[in-house]
């Protein structure tokens, strides 16, 4: 892990871009953490639409995670952003949207063939990033995961044991064979549903929801569509966080 640059924000918030490898990721250290008081890390999971895009959200979930004393991290996922694309993952990203375009079911076989060789790739990413982030000693254990994508979200909750919770957004298309693995999942869960997410089977979300196997899972719905999450329902994750990581 190689450090790029540092920006200092509001709030005493700073920002650190870094590389890992080839991978570019983006660390947020808030103002509280020093040597002596090391902080929580919280991993912020994203869609595959690059980090420069996904920026602005990303930036204003690290500050509202840094208001609640957690340091924040996240990296490009594969295929993404300046990364080499994934033909096969573009092949099945173009067959996806053909079939919604078409109004067609999503068949098993492309969601198998967008989502699988994504967690194939990332999880161990995000494992080498945790290595580099954990040995800084301003960060400390335990370890939460926020965001999407739920698949990579389910496979880091089990192959993960630095992991002591995640929140997790529901909407992205997941592999029959990762609901099974939700069964495996233990660790307290936080599940952000949008009841009329246009891109998201509300059923399939509430069937994975009733797939994991932790003893404390909480799913959080609100109704709107997939950009309509209401502010307060970022306050509920803090909350839980709070509880589980500090």
């Amino acid at each position: 892990m190689q450090f790029t640059s540092e920006r200092h924000l509001d709030d005493g918030l700073v920002e650190h871009e870094f590389t890992l490898g080839e991978i570019p990721g983006i660390l947020w250290m808030p103002a509280s953490a020093s040597v002596s008081a090391p902080v929580p890390l919280i991993l912020l999971g994203h869609p595959p639409l690059g980090l420069r895009t996904m920026y602005p959200r990303l930036a204003a979930r690290a500050r509202h995670s840094a208001a609640e004393g957690f340091a924040t991290a996240t990296i490009e996922l594969p295929g993404s952003g300046d990364r080499p694309r994934v033909p096969a993952v573009e092949q099945a990203r173009a067959d996806l949207r053909r079939a919604m375009a078409a109004g067609e079911p999503v068949s098993d076989e492309i969601v198998d063939a967008l989502i699988l060789p994504l967690v194939e790739k990332a999880v161990p990413e995000w494992q080498a990033a945790l290595d580099g982030l954990l040995s800084l000693p301003e960060t400390d254990g335990p370890v939460g995961y926020s965001g999407g994508v739920i698949s990579i979200g389910i496979r880091l909750a089990v192959a993960e044991p630095r992991i002591a919770a995640a929140g997790l957004f529901a909407g992205s298309f997941v592999p029959r064979s990762m609901v099974e693995e939700a069964r495996q999942v233990t660790i307290p869960l936080h599940v952000l549903l949008q009841w009329d997410d246009e891109g998201n089977d509300r059923q399939a979300a509430l069937d994975l929801f009733d797939a994991f196997g932790s003893k404390e899972k909480t799913l959080h719905a609100n109704m709107g569509g997939h950009t309509g999450v209401p502010e307060f329902a970022g306050e509920a994750v803090a909350q839980f966080f709070t509880r589980h990581l500090k």
